[in-house]
């Protein structure tokens, strides 16, 4: 149970208040306790040194860090005290992100086979000069790769459900599926299912 709460998401706020990135509450608390980060408090956005923070009696019902001679509250928001920018990333071209990109759907038919059943498909392919990039690449289950062959769709009489493209990164993700309520004061619902590896 400790090791569950030390992994579970702390969202990282930036020093103009601005949401850049999420880590865990063991990493949360090394920020707040080497003075790197303070603790922000949802409910009233007051925030709080290790100090302050330590000296606060949790709540029944909330979760805590054991340690042999105390309970801390877990830190569901953070904020950075030297950090003012926010990040620029772009989400990399891989296997693992094109699935999740295309949420494990043939691009073609619109079955959802398992990941088993699914390739990655060139749709212009490379035989006729087609690149491995976000922008022609899609997932296709083996039936609908066998029929496209080495064709465009429309040489294979074929219907691309979306045009492919290079997903927007968001540093927010549901990590191990747990939203914390909290962090919708910080960050916008369009935020929460966002999964995509940097």
């Amino acid at each position: 149970m400790v090791s569950s709460t030390l992994q579970r998401p702390t969202l990282i706020l930036n020093r103009n208040w601005q949401p850049v990135g999420i880590t865990t509450v063991a990493r949360a608390v090394v920020k707040i306790w080497n003075e790197t980060a303070r603790v922000v408090d949802p409910a009233d956005y007051q925030t709080y040194s290790w100090a302050d923070w330590a000296a606060l009696r949790p709540a029944e019902d909330e979760l805590v860090i054991h340690s042999s001679h105390a309970q801390f509250r877990v830190p569901e928001v953070i904020t950075l005290l030297k950090y003012d920018r926010v990040p620029r990333n772009v989400v990399t071209f891989s296997r693992r992100n094109v699935f999740k990109r295309d949420r494990f759907t043939c691009q073609y038919c619109g079955c959802q086979p398992g990941s088993e059943e699914l390739t990655i498909d060139h749709v212009l392919p490379r035989s006729q000069g087609g690149e491995t990039s976000w922008e022609n690449c899609v997932l296709a289950c083996v039936e609908c790769n066998s029929h496209k062959a080495a064709r465009t769709p429309g040489q294979a009489n074929m219907q691309l459900m979306k045009e492919p493209v290079r997903p927007k990164w968001k540093p927010f993700y549901a990590l191990q599926n747990i939203q914390v309520d909290s962090w919708s004061r910080f960050i916008s619902e369009n935020y929460w299912n966002v999964e995509l590896e940097r």
